[in-house]
């Protein structure tokens, strides 16, 4: 087998990642006992079960058949009889909790206050009995001694490495050679997904000599952040958090018990003998890129760098972006990692008990246990500061203080636009590198990433001069082909220059840390993510970024001037059924997407265009639609508004640059909020109705974006329904009884606008024509259609 066929094997294994695309759950009715579909052939009473229980440190003070066992705010009871009555009783015999253990027999007690002496006893009227005598303990005494993680061994495949509560958290490793041959460049991947399934070989039988050069090719891992690294020569972990797969606990989103896991997998692998410098990275793209973002706050004295790609900026600007809840993706997302939670739940679990696995099988009985954060997602009284907060990496990425590589796309049909938000607070991240773009969710894998993304690791976690091993060359252009439809190599190596480690990294930390590309997907082959040409800037927001405001005028113009009329507005009728419609796209990766970007219709959205530009206008940064707003109906105490940015070209197309979405009684911002960007609070507490009949202003911040405005060209703001705007996203809108329809008001008094971010004295480079309709990634054509605004009496 040839290099070039090793790399479209490899191919095979990477897409299996790269191109999910989470489902819709089927069975969301879980809480703190969900149920499950699972088989009760693999339940507790077997042989195998049992064998597995006598590791769990039950003492001999008790009398119950169940086992309970303490933990950080927690307790855990499995062993029990299904549906057993259970109470947990403090040192002084008060019962602080009750509950029923579910069909496995297993139930978590959660929100436990740390203590000493606690039991859990059965309830009438099953016989009395009761548990052996255990802790709850705080989280900040919980640290355990580095002897805890020196003395655990991570070895090449499956296995199970251990929490500071005893919980068993799966793993997949993957190392370049022998573990005596190292020390290894390592880095660690960890989700809820199902990084520690057990690894596939990506060649036959007759060529397994191979592996002696690349030993991953007879073991692959699944995600595919860890698969790339391993080609390019780095020792992988790739571990399940806890409450999937065969790991251990429960699962609740978050919570703070998965975040010390994070500090305790990366303290323990870097432990290990063959991990060089005894410092991991972190990799992934989406949710094994969000876990970065939390484990790094936890400041584990092992971790080396994080590189999180295509992730939020903050649970709730995606779940529920500006106060609407995104019933589309992020509902269906978190639908499906809470049935993937299940016992048995990702699918090959079972497999692995059936070879004998007994510590997979044990781990399946807390399972069921997993927190319903789906319904939590839909009640509005879950978003309060101290649930959300924990919750919003933007709120705390001030406190991560290793190096940081980001690459996000502004147009993510995924996890959103809304990833601006963190760029401006890795303020204690000694290193930092952004690169931005327009495209989609699978982009942050292209090759001009790619690239970066291998250098930032050498730099930070292998301490080398980076460099690109022959196989991921070769690799690169076979996975481009079947994740993008176009064969793409890497970009020239930017480092054969340098002397030393040490002089390409001073030469990497003299340069800009942010780094946009503009006009992704305009080079040949068209719609392929290479960018048009790309601009550094210090940092964000770029220092040469200029508010620049327009106001809505009669007759759908977009005037760089105040109006002065004293009586005017528009009106659009609500699209009660836009919420569940998405954009129409195919082949969404690929660079021949095909995008269904249907016409306004008339009456449904009001709209404003400026003029031609009379000059090149280069923007980058968020925007704030500032509408004064009004709702006539009596019954009709809130809006749901959106707003779009699109260019309207010369050649007669209508380009989509960027969104943004408000429930109008979500309109308080917070103290952050600037002219560009209108932060709303996004708490239950804070939303106000809209009074009737009177003129309220409701500002709609204009995610982050970067575009160039050609001279010619004309700026176009429409305010219309939540829907349309997005391939995966949704909205859960307000519903009415009855036709509604809203006013926009462009007075003197009532002056509706919009700040855009103007690049001051940055141009297009030359020789950068207008790319043809289509050809940006995430930014979708139509032959633009003007229509005539419906005036509102005042």
């Amino acid at each position: 087998m040839t290099i070039r066929q090793l790399a479209v094997a490899t191919t095979a294994l990477l897409l299996v990642h790269c191109t999910a695309r989470p489902e819709a759950n089927t069975d969301a009715s879980g809480d703190g006992s969900a149920r499950s579909d699972a088989g009760d052939s693999a339940g507790p009473d077997t042989a195998a079960g049992k064998d597995a229980r006598a590791d769990t440190g039950r003492a001999s003070d008790g009398t119950a058949a169940f086992v309970a066992r303490g933990s950080i705010g927690q307790v855990f009871v499995t062993h029990a009889a299904p549906q057993q009555a259970l109470a947990l009783r403090n040192a002084d015999g008060a019962a602080v909790a009750q509950g029923a253990a579910d069909k496995w027999g297993s139930l978590v007690f959660r929100k436990v206050v740390p203590g000493q002496g606690y039991r859990v006893h059965s309830v009438a009227p099953a016989p009395a009995a009761y548990s052996s005598r255990i802790d709850v303990i705080a989280a900040a005494s919980s640290l355990p001694p580095p002897s805890f993680y020196a003395d655990q061994k991570i070895l090449s495949g499956t296995g199970y490495l251990k929490t500071r509560d005893g919980t068993t958290l799966a793993y997949f490793a993957t190392l370049p050679g022998p573990a005596d041959a190292g020390p290894y460049p390592t880095i660690v991947n960890y989700s809820g997904y199902d990084p520690a399934r057990p690894g596939k070989a990506l060649v036959s039988g007759d060529q397994a000599s191979l592996c002696d050069v690349l030993p991953v090719l007879c073991n692959a891992p699944s995600d595919a952040s860890a698969m790339v690294a391993a080609v390019a020569g780095y020792a992988t972990v790739s571990v399940n958090i806890r409450g999937t797969g065969c790991s251990g606990g429960a699962y609740d989103y978050f919570e703070e018990l998965q975040l010390l896991d994070g500090y305790d997998v990366i303290e323990t692998v870097a432990a290990q003998p063959w991990v060089a410098h005894h410092k991991v990275g972190m990799t992934g793209l989406s949710y094994p890129g969000i876990t970065q973002l939390f484990v790094a706050r936890m400041r584990p004295p092992g971790l080396a760098a994080i590189t999180p790609l295509s992730v939020i900026g903050n649970t709730a600007t995606t779940l529920v972006p500006g106060g609407i809840l995104n019933s589309g993706f992020a509902l269906n997302w978190i639908s499906h990692v809470f049935a993937k939670a299940a016992p048995y739940g990702q699918g090959w679990e079972q497999a692995q008990v059936d070879k004998g696995d007994v510590v997979c099988k044990e781990n399946q009985l807390l399972h069921d246990q997993r927190v319903n954060n789906v319904e939590q997602a839909k009640n509005p009284a879950y978003y309060k500061a101290d649930v959300i907060v924990p919750l919003n990496p933007s709120a705390w990425a001030g406190e991560i203080q290793v190096p940081v590589f980001l690459a996000c796309a502004w147009q993510d049909e995924q996890t959103g636009p809304f990833f601006h938000t963190l760029l401006d607070q890795f303020k204690a991240a000694p290193n930092r590198r952004f690169i931005v773009y327009n495209g989609v969710h699978s982009d942050g894998f292209a090759p001009q990433v790619m690239a970066e993304w291998k250098a930032f690791l050498d730099l930070y976690v292998a301490r080398k001069k980076p460099s690109f091993p022959a196989m991921m060359g070769v690799l690169i252009p076979n996975f481009t082909t079947q994740v993008f439809a176009a064969s793409l190599a890497l970009p020239p190596d930017r480092w054969t220059a340098a002397k030393s480690w040490e002089e390409a990294k001073a030469a990497w930390e003299k340069e800009p840390e942010l780094q946009v590309i503009f006009e992704n997907g305009a080079l040949a082959p068209l719609g392929a993510p290479q960018g048009h040409f790309t601009l550094s800037f210090a940092g964000w927001p770029a220092p040469q970024v200029k508010a620049q405001r327009w106001y809505f005028g009669a007759e759908g113009a977009l005037l760089p001037s105040a109006p002065t009329a004293t009586a005017a507005a528009s009106r659009f009728a609500l699209d009660p059924k836009a919420g569940e419609r998405g954009l129409g796209a195919s082949n969404l990766w690929k660079a021949n997407a095909q995008y269904d970007w249907k016409p306004p219709l008339v009456g449904h959205e009001a709209a404003f265009v400026t003029a031609p530009l009379e000059q090149d206008l280069v923007m980058l940064g968020t925007g704030s639609v500032d509408l004064y707003v009004r709702t006539t109906a009596t019954d009709v105490t809130d809006a749901d508004l959106e707003v779009n940015l699109s260019e309207v070209r010369p050649d007669g197309q209508e380009r989509y640059v960027q969104s943004g979405w408000l429930r109008a009684s979500y309109r308080k911002l917070t103290p952050a909020s600037t002219e560009l960007w209108p932060q709303p609070t996004l708490l239950g507490a804070d939303a106000v109705p809209l009074p009737v009949g009177t003129w309220q202003l409701a500002r709609v911040g204009l995610a982050g974006f970067a575009h160039p405005f050609r001279k010619g060209s004309r700026i176009r703001i429409a305010v219309d329904t939540p829907g349309d705007s997005r391939v995966d996203w949704r909205f859960d809108l307000l519903p009415f009884p009855h036709p509604v329809a809203y006013d926009i008001a462009h007075t003197a008094a009532y002056p509706s606008s919009v700040a855009l971010p103007v690049l001051a004295g940055v141009e297009v480079p030359a020789g950068k024509p207008l790319p043809p309709c289509p050809s940006l990634r995430g930014q979708q054509c139509r032959p633009y259609v003007a229509l005539d605004n419906v005036p509102a009496k005042f």
